[in-house]
């Protein structure tokens, strides 16, 4: 624990102080945010403390996303805003976290506790005396909420941290600014440990059914999703995975597995699959299904052909299986049955796997004088990861032309296909910089995307992160073009010169830019970047129609969904 009484602003260790010991025992190392007047004194505490840093970001949307992207990088992340004009400002970032399942703490700085007794129409309210609006809003979207109270600070604080922390979902906590600065105790223990879920008995019987089952098996697949990832899986997955048993993951969860190894297939999306992935996971005769939670985006809208009776279910807690239910089984005791299992059986093999589906085999040599399009990009830009890189791809041409490609063994791919906010990555990548500051940051990102957030590239800079960011620059909303409208005037954005924006948010000077049109020109632009230690931006100009045949197929979808009948 990260206990520093005597150490504080003053020499007074207080609720504030409380907070941040907390969020340093849950792992947080970094606190995103925007300053106010409710959280100023605050502040002073988290400057202060040696173990939690103060990241100021361009604005509260900005925040929350970096905010996610440490959490999905580093297990809990934590912002901070103040009440009002400064949450609701982040409360998007926030239900975001909550569709896909990823632990933000929010702090919110609220006026004094005086203050919302006395009922006066104070700044960043409604001027209606009622101070509890914006609490009830944020309830439908926090897995877990407290208004701090200086009597009860320890079970309010703990309470929401571990729901966040146990449930892999946002925690929100108004921090009145007396409350704040109200004396303390300092924690003596740290917070407890998640309990374990699984009954031994619930255990026994899965095993029996599964051993019995395989007897029968002739065929058997895995299908994993991001679920895994969420709940701390990978590795107990990765038993399975080492094994040989042919297994896909649906674009969502591309980071659970490594796409190197001889029994990857590639990304199942349904009727959007390629066909080989198609067969071997709508075909198996048993298909073990771990964290799976199908999306629209994901699934080629509900396109997906599971024959339950055949399929294992494995859920964080309980596994579904042909009508039945074991429950409580955890997720990582469920998969690590699996492996054993499928040991004893004999399961396993090396299914042909020497090319992702779709992924383009040519090579390079002749485009020198050919012009940039999303195929050479997508390669490029796939030929160029290594090992341990973080990438995030916006959604859009960003996350779908990537969906066609192999990535190399370490490298998590991060994308935010059921919220599908455009913008996110680029305060995303941030966040996961900083919880992860060994790894290289490479983000992809269309330039409607880039323009939403494009005040956090300021932030990227004056953090010296260095980040590889790829702008795609084709003029405007590609994949709205694509559903509808191609060439109607609400898909166009303004022409923006982003290398000459950079050094305009570059007081230093020391990040690089340039603009490429050609493959060749990208290529060299890359590998000038893998060995950069600042931050790289890199214009890529691809024609404004030119789509990847993954992006097509899900738009055309999107188009028939979103259709009235006839």
């Amino acid at each position: 624990m990260a206990l520093h009484a005597g150490t504080t602003p003053g020499g007074v260790y207080t609720v504030g102080d409380y907070l941040l010991d907390r969020l340093a025992d849950a792992g947080v190392r970094h606190l995103f945010g925007v300053p106010g007047d409710f959280t100023l004194s605050f502040l002073d505490h988290v400057q202060a403390h040696p173990a939690i840093e103060w990241v100021g970001c361009a604005n509260e949307l900005g925040a929350g996303y970096a905010a996610d992207g440490y959490a999905r990088l580093h297990g809990l992340g934590a912002l901070c805003t103040t009440f009002g004009v400064g949450e609701l400002s982040a409360i998007a970032a926030l239900a975001g976290s909550r569709a896909e399942h990823v632990p933000v703490v929010h702090v919110v700085g609220a006026p004094t506790t005086a203050t919302q007794a006395a009922g006066r129409a104070t700044h960043h309210t409604l001027g209606d005396g009622d101070f509890g609006h914006f609490a009830r809003m944020t309830a439908e979207i926090a897995a877990a909420h407290a208004t701090v109270t200086a009597g009860g600070y320890a079970d309010e604080i703990d309470g929401v941290l571990m729901e966040a922390r146990d449930r892999r979902l946002p925690g929100y906590l108004v921090l009145p600014a007396d409350v704040a600065a109200a004396p303390a105790t300092p924690p003596v223990a740290p917070l407890a440990e998640h309990p374990g879920v699984t009954d031994a008995g619930v255990a026994a019987d899965f095993r029996a059914r599964l051993t019995e089952r395989m007897t029968q098996a002739s065929t058997v697949a895995l299908l994993a999703d991001i679920l895994v990832s969420r709940l701390g899986a990978e590795q107990h997955l990765h038993r399975v995975t080492a094994l040989g048993v042919p297994h896909a993951t649906l674009l969502w969860g591309r980071r659970v597995v490594d796409e190197s190894a001889p029994g990857y297939l590639g990304s199942y999306l349904g009727a959007s699959s390629d066909e080989h992935v198609r067969i071997a996971v709508e075909d198996a005769d048993l298909l073990v299904m771990a964290g799976v939670q199908f999306t629209d985006l994901t699934s080629g809208f509900f396109s997906q052909r599971i024959d339950s009776a055949r399929a294992v279910e494995i859920g964080g807690e309980a596994v579904s299986w042909d009508g039945r239910i074991f429950s409580p089984l955890a997720m990582t005791d469920a998969l690590d049955i699996v492996a054993e299992v499928l040991t004893k059986a004999g399961v396993g093999g090396s299914p042909m796997a020497s090319a992702a589906p779709g992924q383009s085999t040519e090579t390079a040599s002749n485009d020198i004088d050919s012009l940039l399009g999303q195929e050479a990009l997508w390669r490029e830009v796939a030929d160029f990861l290594s090992p341990g890189d973080i990438v995030f791809a916006d959604q859009g041409t960003s996350f779908y032309g990537m969906a066609d490609h192999r990535l190399p063994g370490g490298v998590t791919f991060v994308g935010q296909p059921l919220w599908a906010s455009i913008g996110y990555t680029l305060p995303a990548v941030l966040g996961a910089a900083l919880a992860a500051p060994d790894r290289r940051p490479v983000l992809l990102i269309g330039d409607g995307a880039a323009q939403m957030t494009v005040a956090e590239l300021g932030t990227l800079l004056r953090r010296g992160i260095p980040a590889v960011v790829i702008v795609v620059d084709n003029a405007g909303y590609t994949v709205e073009r694509v559903i509808h409208g191609a060439n109607e005037a609400y898909n166009d954005i303004g022409t923006w010169d982003w290398v000459q924006l950079m050094k305009a948010m570059d007081a230093a000077g020391s990040a690089r830019g340039i603009r490429v049109d050609t493959p060749d020109a990208l290529r060299a632009a890359l590998a000038e970047a893998r060995d950069g230690a600042t931050l790289t931006l890199i214009q890529a100009v691809v024609p404004p129609q030119d789509v990847p045949p993954v992006l097509r197929t899900i738009a055309t979808a999107a188009a028939a969904a979103n259709r009235a009948p006839a």
